[in-house]
């Protein structure tokens, strides 16, 4: 293989074509490499990140593995904040609430938000509940961390009452935005109007405009990367969350729907508690937003401590992940297909596909996946659902029926391509989702599991060439799914879209670049080549978009030594024929797309025009990745 890569470059070097015929025909129909999230509840993500709340800790959530703290709340003007649970909690579901205990006059308390809050010429929503008498008025206010400035405020007319916990709602719309994103939300009250001097106070909210404009909505600057990126699914609800530390805190769909007040929020396997606020009905909303296909993931009888359900007690988790597919699918006659109604969504939604589990062949989990749990989710789901297609979490397993399972990589760039050939193995009978690819590590350094492990922060550009060309060699097979992480806090990397509380500074990654320009331009059919060389260091593929008459060539070049020239012939397409080159380079290899600096991908369009015979000629620098497409 040495020999051959080597002699590949010697020809780029002395000027000689290489030289690829695509067929008319003889390839197979495909949806062509579908492109998509895979939404992990991870680095603050859906809290903090796409999840719009601009509140850190608004509810005071917690458990046993993270108990309730005053986290990102500050004291106004001397009050004293103290949790409490109180005999008569906002719900069962939010048990501890802050008491905030004024000296005299002014009391309140202010939030720091996800490490800041930006403040724009734009409307924000919000809502908090209040227990205790006061006559007077609440002021909700928007004001600089550091100068103390005034961007917005508001009154609000207090309905609190004694023995009960009311709700306020209100508007803020500042007359002009923050010059950073160091600024603070702020609740204060009179306390020499209230019984005692102090109030007591429990879901604390605040929106920004959300993505169409959904109550308890997405952040508009990371559902803008994705619309433009045009994913075609989204898996949810994420990975190693989904299967949680133990077989008790695994996500719950049931505990995620509903008025905020009902959902007790969870343990992630992130080290930190999540809010809830994104459930199910926030992931189906966020597919009909982008017009995406679902990718369920439901509970596999495995947890991330190792523990497996008994293959005689597995019965009611099979249960839970029907009764879930009856809340998203089933009619309004059904149990759970009425409760989807009664929360707004009396038309049902359309699930294709069921993931079962995340990533069983980890963790000892792959012995009783592959004895008993995934055959008697399989059997369950087929036989009420025959049209759902179930994917398996991992491809090491025998697949019955019409399964399909769900490939994850992470590697070093020179190893991702060296897999460029990886799913020639695989049937077409069976469907491969690419649920989780990454490049982690530069060449020549080990990759190191567990807590000690350390990986590139952001994708950088030779790696996200080398992604490009196994991606390459999935185009036939296998979707991509990628993820996001928030750089204020963050605990995995490298990530597809990177940001922080300034929606301005969102960094979409080299590797962005690739899927975006990949997923504009899908196959319907691939089509058969031939080539006077093999693959490497040129990697490519051919199809056709049935839909725009156009033939269609994707490449990628990695680790050559000069430009390869390359020429291009479609059976029936004639001299004169013009295609659009798309090319896509960056000046540094090492180079990542970071928060709040430049773009450093070079992409660049022209027209070029069949000659004689037919032939399209150009030349692909090194580590570019590019798409040519006939007009």
């Amino acid at each position: 293989m040495l020999h051959k890569c080597f002699f590949v470059a010697l020809l780029a070097a002395c000027g000689a074509a290489v030289e690829i015929s695509v067929a008319s025909s003889g390839g197979n129909a495909t949806s062509g490499l579908q492109y998509g999230i895979m939404e992990e509840e991870i680095n603050y993500c859906g809290d903090g990140g796409l999840y719009a709340e601009l509140i850190r800790n608004r509810a005071f959530q917690g458990g046993e593995k993270y108990p309730s703290t005053l986290d990102a709340w500050i004291p106004v003007d001397g009050s004293t904040l103290s949790l409490q649970n109180l005999s008569q909690p906002l719900s069962s579901a939010l048990p501890t609430s802050v008491n905030v205990k004024g000296v005299t006059g002014k009391a309140g308390l202010s939030n720091l938000g996800w490490w800041g809050i930006d403040v724009r010429q734009q409307k924000y929503t919000g809502s908090f509940y209040v227990k205790g008498a006061y006559n007077g008025s609440f002021t909700a206010s928007l004001q600089s961390n550091k100068t103390g400035e005034v961007y917005a405020s508001t009154e609000i007319v207090s309905q609190s009452v004694r023995g009960a916990w009311t709700q306020h709602n209100f508007t803020l719309t500042p007359s002009k935005a923050a010059p950073n994103t160091d600024n603070t939300f702020s609740v204060t009250f009179d306390a020499s109007d209230t019984v005692d001097g102090s109030l007591d106070f429990n879901l604390i909210s605040l929106f920004p405009p959300t993505w169409n404009d959904r109550p308890n909505g997405l952040r508009k600057d990371l559902m803008q990367a994705m619309a433009d990126f045009a994913p075609k699914f989204l898996r949810f609800p994420g990975g190693n969350n989904l299967e949680g530390d133990t077989i008790s805190g695994r996500w719950k769909w049931n505990e995620t729907i509903g008025p905020l007040k009902d959902r007790p929020g969870r343990a992630t396997t992130w080290s930190y508690q999540e809010t809830l606020g994104l459930g199910l009905v926030e992931y189906m909303e966020w597919c009909d937003d982008l017009g995406v296909e679902p990718i369920l993931g439901v509970w596999g009888g495995f947890a991330l401590n190792g523990d497996a359900v008994p293959e005689s007690e597995l019965g009611p988790y099979i249960q839970d992940a029907l009764d879930e597919l009856e809340f998203l699918t089933g009619s309004v006659n059904t149990e759970y297909g009425a409760l989807r109604a009664s929360l707004g969504h009396p038309e049902p939604w359309t699930v294709k596909y069921v993931e079962v589990g995340n990533e069983d062949n980890l963790n000892e989990g792959l012995p009783s996946y592959k004895s008993y749990r995934f055959q008697a989710f399989y059997d369950s789901i087929k036989e009420k659902y025959p049209d759902i297609t179930v994917l398996a979490s991992t491809v090491e397993i025998d697949f019955p029926g019409d399964a399909g399972g769900d490939y994850h990589l992470y590697d070093t760039p020179d190893n991702f391509v060296k897999k460029f050939n990886y799913f020639d193995q695989f049937s077409p009978d069976h469907p491969i989702l690419l649920g989780e690819i990454a490049a982690i590590q530069y060449n020549g350094v080990e990759i190191v599991w567990g807590g000690d492990a350390h990986f590139a922060q952001y994708p950088w550009w030779i790696g996200s060439v080398a992604e490009a060309v196994f991606l390459l060699g999935a185009e036939r097979n296998a979707d991509k799914a990628p993820f996001f992480m928030n750089l204020a806090n963050y605990q995995w990397s490298p990530t597809f879209l990177a940001f922080n509380a300034n929606p301005d500074e969102t960094a979409r990654s080299t590797s962005w670049h690739l899927y975006e320009l990949f997923s504009h331009n899908s196959f319907t059919n691939t089509l058969p080549t031939t080539s006077n060389s093999s693959f490497g260091p040129l990697y490519y593929v051919a199809g056709l978009d049935s839909n725009s008459n156009s033939h269609i060539f994707k490449a990628a070049v990695y680790n050559s030594t000069a430009d390869v020239p390359v020429s291009l012939t479609f059976d029936g397409v004639k001299a004169g024929t013009s295609a659009q080159l798309t090319v896509l380079t960056a000046a540094d290899a090492l180079g990542a797309n970071k928060v709040g600096a430049a773009n450093i991908v070079d992409k660049k369009t022209s027209t070029v025009t069949a000659g004689d015979n037919g032939v399209f000629d150009f030349s692909l620098p090194n580590l570019s990745v590019a798409v040519l497409k006939t007009e």
